[in-house]
């Protein structure tokens, strides 16, 4: 039965386990080895279950434990090639870790079939993930984008369970304390996507037959929770909860728990 652990979903840090107790695959390491260990331990996830680390793009809030995840067990690192190359150059990764670039290809791992997408975002190399699970369930996490291009849009289509950045509240952010030149970066079309591009994208999923979303990658410092779930709610009017669809927002972290899809 396919599951999705959101074990850190935020600006100031981003983990997704997708898998069983006994295998599965890990969709960035954000945040420290330590603490990601305690968020699989919460879940009875065992580190051995882990069977590979796939790297969407090389800032830190995606990256920060990899260097240490990698040093203690040898998990191979997929990804695109300029990131990788970065991340290697960076010494982000221990020597010890097999590397594969994984553009324009897919790769089966932990049972599951996994692809990647291009994503426009302030970095060298961005893209999400679509992958097809064991028991034949789509699902794909998409965070990190100015905007929905037609890739992402393709690639996002057909998923039963698609987990999509909601990163700000366009008038918390445009009103608060952010200097002017981050504001722009983030409202530009390579820096988050909103929660109102966010509730468009979803309306258009769930028409098409998406129905499971998790809201993830929100700004502590320019979203809230209840605002990114009401919005997306808002634009699935005429659509009824828990019966069309299932909507929920990614913890910052993790206490327990996954989707079932």
């Amino acid at each position: 039965m396919a599951r999705i652990y959101p074990l850190f979903s935020s600006s100031k840090g981003n983990s997704t386990f997708i898998g069983t107790e006994k295998a599965g695959i890990l969709i960035d390491c954000g945040v420290s080895f330590r603490r990601l260990k305690a968020a699989l331990d919460v879940n009875q996830i065992p580190l051995s279950a882990v069977q590979a680390v796939f790297i969407t793009h090389e800032h830190s809030d995606h990256i920060a434990g990899l260097k240490m995840l990698t040093k203690t067990t040898g998990l191979p690192v997929y990804g695109q090639k300029r990131t990788l190359q970065r991340l290697c150059d960076a010494d982000k990764i221990a020597p010890s870790s097999p590397i594969i670039d994984m553009s324009g290809i897919s790769i089966s791992c932990a049972g599951n079939e996994v692809s990647c997408f291009n994503t426009p975002h302030d970095t060298i190399q961005s893209c999400g993930y679509r992958i097809r699970t064991q028991d034949d369930k789509l699902c794909a996490v998409c965070t990190d984008l100015g905007h929905i291009t037609p890739e992402v849009d393709m690639a996002l289509t057909g998923c039963r369970l698609v987990l999509l950045e909601a990163n700000y509240d366009d008038e918390m952010l445009r009103n608060g304390p952010y200097p002017l030149y981050l504001k722009e970066r983030i409202l530009s079309p390579n820096g988050h996507l909103s929660n109102n591009a966010c509730g468009i994208q979803t309306r258009r999923l769930v028409e098409q037959g998406t129905t499971h979303i998790i809201l993830g990658h929100l700004s502590p410092e320019n979203n809230r929770p209840h605002i990114a779930d009401q919005t997306a709610q808002n634009a699935l009017y005429g659509m009824e909860r828990n019966k069309d669809y299932l909507l929920g927002v990614a913890p910052m972290e993790t206490t327990g728990g996954a989707v079932i899809f």
